[in-house]
Parts: C-alpha cells; sequence; structure tokens
C-alpha cells in the first residue's frame, strides 16, 4: 500500500508540474513573428563603439514585420511598394509609398508595425545607428488594437 501511495503522489505532482508550466505558457504573451519578410545587409561598419548598418528589407504581399521597436536610430527609404505603418495604438496608421522617406523613434514606447498590403514586394532600405552589438529590432506581443 505504501507503494502505491508514494506513486500516486508523485504521479499527482508530476500532473501538477505539467499543469503549471501548461498554464504559465497561457499567462505568457509571446512575441509577434514577421511574416513575408527577407532583410539582408547591405552594409556594416562599427566606428568607436557604434555601429552603421544598411539592410535591404523585402516584405512580400500580404507580408509584415510583426510587432517590435528599435532601439537604434532608424531611418530609410522605400524603394519599390508601400509601407502601411502602425502604432500600438492602431490610432496612428500612416502609408509610405515609393520614395518616401521613414523615421522611427527608438525604444520601448515606440511599438509599431510594418504590413505590405500592397500586390507587389515592397523594398526599402534601412540604416540603423548604434552602440556596437545592439539588435536592430525588439520583437513584441501583439498589443491587441486589431491591425495585425
Amino acid at each position: 500500500m505504501g507503494l502505491i501511495r508514494r506513486c500516486t503522489t508523485a504521479a499527482a505532482a508530476t500532473l501538477l508540474a505539467v499543469t503549471t508550466a501548461g498554464l504559465a505558457g497561457v499567462a505568457t504573451a509571446s512575441a509577434t513573428p514577421s511574416d513575408g519578410l527577407n532583410a539582408v545587409i547591405l552594409s556594416q561598419n562599427t566606428v568607436d563603439g557604434v555601429d552603421y548598418v544598411t539592410r535591404e528589407i523585402t516584405i512580400a504581399p500580404g507580408g509584415s514585420t510583426g510587432w517590435h521597436y528599435h532601439d537604434p536610430i532608424v531611418y530609410g527609404i522605400i524603394r519599390e511598394g508601400a509601407l502601411t505603418w502602425a502604432a500600438a495604438d492602431c490610432l496612428d496608421v500612416k502609408t509610405y509609398p515609393a520614395g518616401s522617406a521613414v523615421a522611427e523613434a527608438s525604444g520601448a514606447d515606440h511599438v509599431h508595425l510594418g504590413r505590405n498590403l500592397g500586390a507587389e514586394p515592397l523594398v526599402m532600405w534601412a540604416n540603423y545607428v548604434a552602440p556596437s552589438g545592439t539588435s536592430p529590432a525588439v520583437d513584441v506581443p501583439d498589443p491587441g488594437c486589431g491591425f495585425a
């Protein structure tokens, strides 16, 4: 009888641990991945501990960057297609056609999403200026405003 009780207690503890781990996963929001995005580094240089990076970012029709923000200073130009940009409140929505300059504020209080709502690929060149080793973007969960 003691062996059965120990096995039952161990099974209950295992079930509790698995259930708790599963609930913890449900409670934690995950980042929204990009969809149909390809980024290629065109140029990269580090001077006095500052990275200067230029990337060509292509987003397929219907694709998006996923929700994110930038720690680096970011500015660029739309080369082809059009970028539809939305802030996390979904009240600030802008469209940048080919030839438009784009500048994005940095920091976690500037979460946004870029989408290609057109029928052709969106191509932009983006420049990042940041302390050496800084990631170009930080993915975040969908803020729930309904734009994604």
